[in-house]
């Protein structure tokens, strides 16, 4: 059972507010700074099946890099548009935020209340903009998205536009997004399904289209456009994704330094070229292509769970959000993952215990940070509930993104065993 923080009488804040209708000239005005920020880039927009159409619809999109932003407010002018966008994207400016219409919310919670935003923008006959995925892209790939899109959608009747953003990983990866790369952008936005699709079609048809329009790979983009990367610190926090050796079979003990990604466990040593191929310098390449390595740790989580063997459990410094004005340090902390009980974080603050339990049905996914640029920059996890949100970091190295599998991993077995029953 939870035991949230006592924060003595201070106020969290409260996410369960309508967003604004967008003033005019707040659409253009953020058109103008999004178009000063892409000076100098080389991107471009394109539209498929999409004459004629005007709001009301959703607009779904991938998310690499703050830039998907920039580029969705080029694309959508002169339309009023609201963005769902998650508690931390308000930090330090939640005036700014609620000026530009964003509807705040907690990642990965049961959020009703974001249901009624959702739909309260829809009526009034403009764009809801959102990220399913709700995270960056820790891989260039299509990350996991809920079943309850396809409910939402369904809900509202109005019609969906996919846009896909190509090369915007590429240029700032989210595992070492400080340092740019020069890659072109190239943005897709794709009426995908009409409002009389939307009406006809059931919840699990809608999700099979916009999985099936979410289907991107930025590797795979870098390779079929001839895209060449020549910056020498190119694989520099790739080892925060491909955290385990395939050769070794060693765990957190992967690096990276400008060109070179290696095991400091048994010493082998991959080459990422220029054209996006990883390379072994000695020996067998077992992977050349990015997101198989990536696609492989995942299934040696899967087999993990299901032989019984996996198990999280580490001190961590924690760091919770009530408000969005700053965070408060709780200090150490316990947290926990397995597939019986899902997540525990236990701790004390100010003469008082915690305890935040997630099971596993109540975290579909988990938001990770590498390099967290608002509290400190190494890697951390965000344990959020309905009231707050807690970002622990965990004392092990290099451990965040087989976390964020297992937790997908888990809630999918924990889903299909009620579906079962």
């Amino acid at each position: 059972m939870n035991k949230e923080v006592n924060y003595k009488n201070k106020k969290r804040y409260n996410t369960a507010k309508y967003p604004i209708r967008q003033p005019k000239i707040i659409v253009w005005l953020i058109w103008l700074l999004s178009k000063i920020v892409l000076i100098g880039k080389d991107y471009k927009v394109e539209k498929v099946n999409m004459e004629g159409l005007k709001p009301p619809y959703m607009l779904l999109s991938n998310h690499m890099y703050f830039i998907d932003f920039e580029l969705i407010a080029m694309a959508t002018l002169p339309h009023r548009m609201n963005n769902v966008v998650s508690i931390d994207g308000f930090y330090r400016r939640p005036w700014l935020l609620e000026l530009i219409g964003a509807i705040c919310t907690r990642k990965f919670t049961m959020d009703l209340h974001l249901v009624k935003s959702i739909n309260r923008v829809l009526k009034r006959g403009d764009i809801l903009s959102m990220y399913p995925e709700a995270r960056y892209s820790p891989c260039g790939t299509t990350s996991y998205m809920p079943e309850a899109l396809g409910k939402l959608i369904r809900m509202n009747k109005v019609p969906v536009v996919v846009a896909i953003h190509h090369g915007n990983h590429l240029h700032s990866p989210f595992w070492d997004f400080r340092k740019k790369r020069k890659v072109p952008l190239h943005t897709t936005l794709t009426q995908v399904l009409t409002a009389e699709q939307v009406k006809s079609m059931s919840a699990a048809e809608i999700n099979a289209v916009i999985r099936e329009a979410f289907a991107y790979d930025d590797y795979r983009y870098q390779k079929e456009a001839g895209i060449r990367i020549r910056e020498p610190y190119r694989a520099e926090g790739l080892h925060k994704v491909l955290y385990q050796c395939p050769h070794c079979l060693t765990e957190h003990k992967m690096d990276s330094k400008g060109t070179e990604l290696f095991c400091t466990a048994c010493g082998k040593r991959w080459n990422w070229n220029e054209d996006g191929n990883l390379e072994a310098l000695t020996g067998e390449t077992e992977f050349s292509h990015i997101p198989d390595w990536f696609a492989w740790e995942r299934e040696q989580v899967r087999s993990q769970i299901e032989a019984g063997t996996y198990r999280f459990e580490d001190e961590v410094e924690v760091y919770s959000l009530p408000r969005c004005w700053r965070f408060i340090k709780l200090g150490a902390g316990r947290l926990t993952h397995d597939p019986e009980s899902g997540f525990c974080l236990e701790g004390h603050y100010r003469g008082e215990d915690y305890r935040i339990q997630r099971t596993p049905l109540q975290t579909n996914s988990l938001h990770i940070e590498y390099d967290y640029c608002y509290i400190k920059p190494f890697d951390c996890v965000d344990i959020s509930t309905e009231n707050d949100s807690y970002y622990c970091y965990p004392k092990q190295e290099n451990v965040v993104t087989k976390l964020a599998f297992a937790t997908e991993i888990v809630y999918q077995n924990a889903a299909n065993s009620v579906v079962h029953t």
